[in-house]
């Protein structure tokens, strides 16, 4: 069994559990291994607080670099929850604008409302879009599994007539995603496009492979030609062989994104190359299952994963 199977096999097995409410409960009441967990998870997110995310963005962009914030959530299951959430994604907004952080608010609809009823996820939407526009800045709208997709589309289509600073977010594992694409080109919000992190049924997506790959960089490719304003939301190096020799990175409506935590080195030479990187920032306590799905979707990410529980802490934004 090679490296590489490995990995993948790992990859499948962590999404099975990522969900898994027992497990994540478990880590949680284990002081112990709620430590240990958290060590890797600070790898990837800046904080438990607002100030964390904000403070860590201010040092990249004073470095250079674009970034996304986000307080991570999902499928909030009561209306209160999902109110706090979104007054707590206004406080993010008004404080990036007050800051003059030119920062993008990424963020679930199922934090805000969408498990439990899509007009309560639009509505609160709707708010933050106002709010974002009023100082300038521009949301994005995350994937969700694929039983969500539809749901999400069309509330990303329905705030798009009133609101053109909202994004959206397709996975390239997905078949029906070439067909979304070329419909979404007609609206006016920013694409990123993302592999995917959702353990989805096989009659539906594909799985990591050079197959994927080629249908992501397609992706990007019609993106591109339509002039489409597009985040390369990727940390593999075999796309982004492609992206840089066929030149994508030096139109002016397209960009590198990377999660926080992950390939800081690589982003550090894209930006001293010349070409815009934003790197995605998280913070909240909410960080087992983002966690999860930060190894699963890059499944090196396990061995500095290891590294971090046994290490003492360090500052990551230092790498950048």
């Amino acid at each position: 069994m090679t490296l590489l199977s490995i990995e993948k096999q790992f990859s499948h097995s962590l999404k099975s559990i990522a969900r898994n409410l027992k497990f994540k409960a478990y880590i949680q009441q284990s002081s112990e291994l709620n430590r240990i967990f958290k060590g890797a998870a600070k790898r990837f997110v800046t904080g438990d607080y607002r100030e964390d995310g904000v403070s860590v963005g201010n040092q990249l962009i004073q470095k250079g670099y674009r970034i996304s914030l986000e307080f991570i959530g999902e499928n909030t299951i009561n209306k209160e929850e999902c109110l706090q959430a979104k007054d707590e994604f206004i406080a993010l907004i008004k404080e990036c604008g007050d800051r003059r952080l030119n920062a993008r608010i990424s963020f679930d609809l199922s934090h805000i409302g969408l498990s439990i009823e899509p007009e309560l996820a639009y509505q609160n939407l709707m708010e933050m879009a106002k709010e974002a526009q009023s100082h300038g800045l521009s949301l994005m709208i995350s994937m969700e599994e694929s039983a969500k997709t539809d749901p999400i589309l069309a509330i990303y289509k329905k705030v798009s007539a009133d609101y053109s600073n909202v994004g959206i977010t397709l996975q390239a594992q997905l078949h029906r995603t070439v067909e979304d694409l070329n419909e979404l080109l007609h609206y006016p919000g920013a694409i990123r496009i993302v592999k995917g992190a959702y353990q989805e049924p096989s009659d539906i997506c594909t799985p990591r492979s050079e197959k994927l790959d080629q249908r992501y960089l397609e992706l990007v490719e019609i993106c591109v030609k339509a002039g489409h304003q597009i985040s390369i939301a990727s940390h593999d190096n075999a796309i982004y062989e492609q992206v840089i020799e066929r030149g994508f990175l030096r139109h002016p409506y397209v960009e590198a994104e990377m999660l926080y935590g992950i390939r800081p080195e690589y982003c550090k030479k894209l930006k001293e190359d010349g070409l815009p990187v934003r790197v995605y920032l998280t913070y909240g306590v909410e960080w087992y299952l983002y966690l999860c799905h930060r190894i699963a979707e890059y499944p090196p990410n396990i061995y500095s994963a290891i590294t971090d529980m046994i290490c003492r802490e360090r500052e990551y934004s230092q790498l950048y």
